[in-house]
């Protein structure tokens, strides 16, 4: 079946066009930040997406699909030009989380005042931070969106100049030529299986419930997560139309328990949830349509390979207790935009090694460190014998008394300045 060509600019590039100096494959949050942000080099870019539509942002209704966005990606996100727009639709900002062990009495409380901070992040519809960067991407002539595009494979590195090239064929029977391809595809990412990575990944044994829901009581401006033997429930707040009555849940439990409360009808899930949440913010009035999928952790061994580099969820995937996942994507995307533009204003070929594996240097250790974080964390909140219970409980009670590694942890949470690379700051600016 024949692709659907579209464009977003008003000045779109002539349709016979198949050379360019990037490709990105995969026009999510990750793959248009780094359209975006490589854009004002003059590059010639094409960012291929197999969706034929744009997620479409609804102010009477929130995307179940959320993130907790740091002060690095916020940053990141200002300075390619695009978080101005996303209060304008819907962000909230959160300036507490309580965090506590339902196996005891472990507790552990952030507050923003504790670091003299506005707040510790924002929790943001995934769909409004895309339909901000694709509307910045818009005004590039240089970037081409080609959506509903289905890829047949891509070929391999062949020599050109001092770099390479690479193609990537289209099920229309066009071939498609970059420097450097980036693939953003996704965690079921087929260029990283075409390009022959290899990756570390296992399942979690968990499904992830998401799903927004309506409250008795305001969310207070407050992040709330709660340990459980079954998996961690995480409630974010979410102020729609003016109203602090809703949050987005993240519900990861075992798959017998996620098919469990997967059948379970409206009310009936909200009674159980309330439960699990002891009713902290009163009772659970209402939910919108709940979507469960499998957590499954995955690293690639190398984030290149002849003029082919992975970003993102095509690089890593990490359980969402934290809800990092999103953040490190665009910690790649700013580190990305970085060595590219560096390459480019140097004359230097896009997809040569040199310059991936800078990138690869300093993403890869990052990305690891969080990974082992999850891990350990989701190990530790599992079923474990009750002394071990006892140990846990009394650890998270020392944290909360202990100021100073508190500090410590918030500035993590804060996801620090120092997260994005200072030289991309500079030519983003």
């Amino acid at each position: 079946m024949a692709s659907q060509q579209h464009s977003v600019n008003s000045e779109p590039m002539h349709s016979d066009q198949t050379h360019y100096d990037l490709i990105i494959v995969g026009g999510g949050m990750v793959g248009a930040a780094i359209a975006c942000g490589l854009a004002p080099t003059g590059m010639q870019i094409a960012v291929l997406e197999q969706s034929e539509h744009a997620p479409v942002w609804q102010a009477e209704k929130v995307d179940p699909r959320v993130s907790a966005l740091t002060e690095a990606s916020r940053t990141f996100l200002e300075h390619l030009g695009v978080w101005a727009q996303m209060p304008l639709l819907r962000v909230t900002p959160y300036q507490k989380m309580k965090v506590w062990e339902a196996d005891g009495t472990g507790h552990i409380e952030f507050s923003c005042d504790d670091l003299f901070a506005e707040n510790i992040g924002h929790i943001v519809e995934n769909s409004v931070t895309l339909t901000a960067l694709l509307n910045k991407m818009a005004t590039y002539a240089n970037v081409q969106l080609l959506r509903g595009v289905q890829l047949l494979g891509i070929t391999e590195a062949a020599s050109q100049g001092l770099g390479t090239q690479r193609s990537v064929l289209l099920a229309d029977g066009r071939q498609l030529s970059a420097q450097l391809l980036v693939a953003t595809d996704g965690a079921r990412s087929k260029l990283r299986e075409w390009g022959n990575f290899e990756t570390r990944e296992w399942d979690y044994g968990h499904n992830a419930i998401v799903t927004t829901i309506q409250l008795e009581n305001s969310h207070q401006g407050t992040a709330w997560q709660r340990f459980m033997p079954t998996g961690p429930l995480a409630l974010l707040p979410i102020t729609q139309q003016g109203d602090d009555h809703y949050c987005s849940i993240v519900w990861s439990a075992t798959e017998e328990e996620a098919e469990r409360l997967m059948a379970l009808n409206e009310s009936e899930f909200c009674a159980e949830l309330g439960l699990a949440f002891e009713h902290r913010l009163g009772k659970v009035l209402a939910c919108d349509p709940r979507f469960s999928f499998p957590l499954r952790q995955r690293h690639a061994k190398q984030y290149w390979h002849n003029s082919l580099v992975l970003a993102g969820d095509a690089a890593h995937t990490i359980h969402p207790l934290a809800g990092q996942g999103v953040n490190l994507g665009l910690l790649d995307a700013a580190t990305l935009v970085e060595v590219l533009t560096q390459a480019w204003q140097r004359q230097q070929p896009l997809g040569i090694g040199q310059t991936l594996q800078k990138y690869q240097r300093r993403r890869m250790p990052d990305n690891l460190k969080m990974m082992a974080l999850m891990e350990a964390f989701k190990r530790l909140y599992g079923p474990v014998p009750l002394p071990l219970r006892w140990v846990r409980n009394l650890g998270m009670n020392m944290v909360n008394n202990s100021p100073l590694i508190k500090k410590q942890l918030l500035r993590q949470a804060l996801g620090e300045r120092d997260g994005l690379p200072d030289s991309a700051q500079v030519h983003l600016a």
